[in-house]
């Protein structure tokens, strides 16, 4: 066989012969052979599939951490804030001399059966406390027991001239009440 005739040359166009694999950059390095819409080519890109699963892992748990933590503060905020503000209205009541209300309204039945509304109010009526008075919290302690809520409280309650020693102990499932209480001047 015998080749065929080749077109003619124009002047100033490559000459026929032995082709080079990749055209010469002026540096003399080779290039990298062109992609099919004119760009260079380009090494397949690595896939991050695996370091995209890693991190949602790491962000679920940590969304995980997060919502245990502000479910646990909100728990353990709001019990607290229970039983302070259960302490202070019946403190409240106590200076204020209504204790048929305190009495009926924060009293366990198991400690109205030890203490009569006549003894509880005789109690707080040899305090004699009066409207100046304050209280002050020392301890507010919160704690669960055989699925029982139990709030622990102390301090004292300030009046011109002497302090009243409170000791309040409120337990409940659904609702706090009082079952122990103590009332009596400081030493």
């Amino acid at each position: 066989m015998s080749n065929p005739p080749l077109p003619p040359q124009q002047p100033g166009a490559p000459q026929p012969g032995p082709q080079q694999p990749y055209p010469q950059q002026p540096s003399g390095r080779r290039s990298l052979p062109p992609s099919p819409f004119g760009l260079p080519g380009l090494p397949p890109a690595r896939s991050r599939k695996g370091l995209w699963i890693v991190v949602g892992i790491v962000a679920g748990v940590l969304l995980l951490v997060i919502v245990g933590v502000l479910l646990l503060v909100n728990l353990v905020g709001g019990s607290t804030r229970q039983a302070g503000d259960l302490a202070d209205t019946f403190t409240k009541l106590v200076i204020a001399g209504d204790t048929d209300k305190a009495y009926n309204d924060y009293m366990d039945p198991s400690l109205k059966e030890q203490l009569s509304p006549e003894e509880f109010a005789s109690g707080v009526k040899s305090l004699q406390l009066d409207p100046s008075c304050t209280t002050a919290y020392d301890d507010l302690k919160v704690s669960t027991q055989n699925d029982n809520n139990i709030a622990d409280v102390a301090g004292l309650i300030k009046c011109q001239g002497k302090d009243i020693e409170m000791v309040y102990r409120f337990a409940g499932k659904d609702e706090l009440k009082l079952v122990t209480i103590k009332l009596r001047p400081k030493a």
